[in-house]
């Protein structure tokens, strides 16, 4: 699939401009301000180009819906253990194997150099999970518009400009005075509910943010607690992907939340779940009659989803994109390890033989991601996989907001606080802060799940 290059207007046509030069948002005549990120509009810059959409090869597994009873494999383990008796104690990350929801064995998490020559299966699709330079590197704070003179000071109670610190801010949360957009909502969240904990945050960079989560805890059908958690990454290129992320997140909470009390297995629950938010991302691209017609260079809103069940004995993952799940012990002497493998140009790369891990992900299209929910995804393929952990620990959900400042598990693990399974929610802040200490170039978001889950879980301090 292959967007078509937006023309941008000529300079000797500033009132030509009807898409934000920022983020693409269409513009109505004689606006001063972007009416989504409040992109001062007066020295109309020509506008940046859309990213396309590339079609490219790479080896990928088919995913199939896994049986209603599908088997967990004991973990950890080494590779060619039975399924029969105690499990072996893992001191190598490489060791971890799971098996995914078509019963396939997945490769050692971290991944490492598979053998040269590897066969590359057909082509895929793939997009770019952010603009390649349609995005500025910096949203600086823009400068207020002089205050009139004579202007009276808003009554007490009005939610005055941040910037400004006089203008009255109207209900679409821009200011009246210099128009400059106030903080969202969802530039920054913090919850904790019952035992676990999740963090998002916009970065230093972005002008919005596009991640989502929702965490709950409920109960099986014999009295087990369970405890959800799902990260969703909205993609950049494609149009509202914040909505994307939100309802994608959502959605598949809402399903688990409704399946695993009824006694569905964990890791199918888990399928349905991404079944569940990919309709509700493409739910969004059935926009009114004519609303395509004028940004028809736009991709569908799409984001990516990671997510986890925890129960006393079982941990179940499952994605589809490049954000990740983390298993760090709480006996730091054991390894930790990464549960999930990326959608993306970088493992694609790495699972043909054909770059290292360090040169994949070194290179600028590593970003690039081949497996997305979204309306104008090449092919739905979840993953799910199930591991049944023989100590206590704790699984970091998380998009690659952070995991592009700690890639490697024991990087991880590092940051990690020694008492992330008591106190969650100070362990998502502390990994949300290391990224942006980092630099947070991205939306950062993280969940931090213990395990196993207590039957009563304290919150933290």
């Amino acid at each position: 699939m292959m967007s078509q290059m937006p023309q941008p207007p000529q300079p000797s046509q500033p009132t030509a401009l009807s898409r934000c030069p920022s983020c693409e948002e269409p513009l109505e005549s004689g606006d001063r301000f972007c009416g989504a990120c409040g992109y001062d509009l007066s020295a109309v810059p020509p506008r940046p180009g859309d990213s396309p959409t590339l079609t490219l090869s790479g080896a990928l597994a088919a995913a199939q819906l896994p049986p209603p009873e599908a088997a967990s494999v004991d973990w950890p383990r080494a590779p060619e253990t039975s399924n029969s008796g105690t499990p072996a104690t893992v001191h190598l990350a490489t060791d971890l194997q799971g098996a995914d929801s078509g019963e396939t064995p997945l490769p050692p998490l971290p991944a490492g150099l598979p053998p040269t020559g590897s066969p590359v299966s057909p082509a895929t699709g793939v997009r770019f999970d952010r603009r390649t330079g349609g995005e500025p590197e910096e949203y600086p704070l823009q400068a207020p518009v002089p205050r009139p003179a004579g202007a009276s000071t808003p009554p007490a109670g009005t939610k005055v400009c941040v910037a400004c610190r006089a203008g009255r801010v109207d209900l679409d949360g821009y200011c009246e005075n210099c128009g400059h957009a106030q903080p969202r909502e969802r530039d920054h969240m913090e919850d904790e509910v019952g035992p676990l904990a999740a963090v998002t945050d916009r970065g230093l960079r972005h002008h919005r943010n596009e991640d989502a989560y929702a965490i709950s805890h409920t109960t099986l059908p014999d009295r087990a607690p369970a405890l959800v958690a799902i990260v969703c990454d909205g993609v950049s290129s494609a149009t509202r992907p914040d909505e994307a992320s939100l309802a994608a997140s959502r959605a598949a909470g809402d399903s688990l939340m409704a399946a695993l009390p009824q006694g569905t297995h964990p890791q199918q629950a888990m399928h349905e779940a991404i079944i569940a938010a990919s309709h509700a991302v493409n739910a969004l691209a059935d926009e009114p009659g004519g609303a395509r017609e004028h940004t028809p260079h736009q991709n569908s809103p799409a984001c990516t989803l990671v997510g986890s069940v925890v129960t006393p004995t079982l941990l179940v993952v499952g994605w589809v994109g490049d954000s990740r799940a983390y298993w760090v012990p709480l006996d730091r002497s054991a390894a930790p390890a990464r549960l999930t493998e990326d959608d993306s140009w970088a493992a694609q790369m790495v699972a043909a033989g054909l770059m290292n891990e360090a040169e994949a992900y070194a290179d600028e299209r590593a970003h690039a991601i081949t497996g997305w929910l979204g309306a104008d995804a090449y092919e739905l393929e979840p993953h799910t996989a199930s591991f049944k952990p023989d100590r206590p620990g704790v699984v970091v959900v998380c998009t690659d907001g952070l995991w592009n400042y700690a890639e490697a598990a024991d990087e991880l693990a590092e940051i990690l606080p020694p008492d992330a399974s008591a106190r969650p929610l100070h362990a998502a802040r502390v990994l949300v802060g290391h990224a942006l200490d980092g630099g947070g170039h991205d939306n950062v978001t993280v969940a931090v799940v213990p395990f196993p889950a207590p039957s009563q879980g304290a919150g933290s301090a």
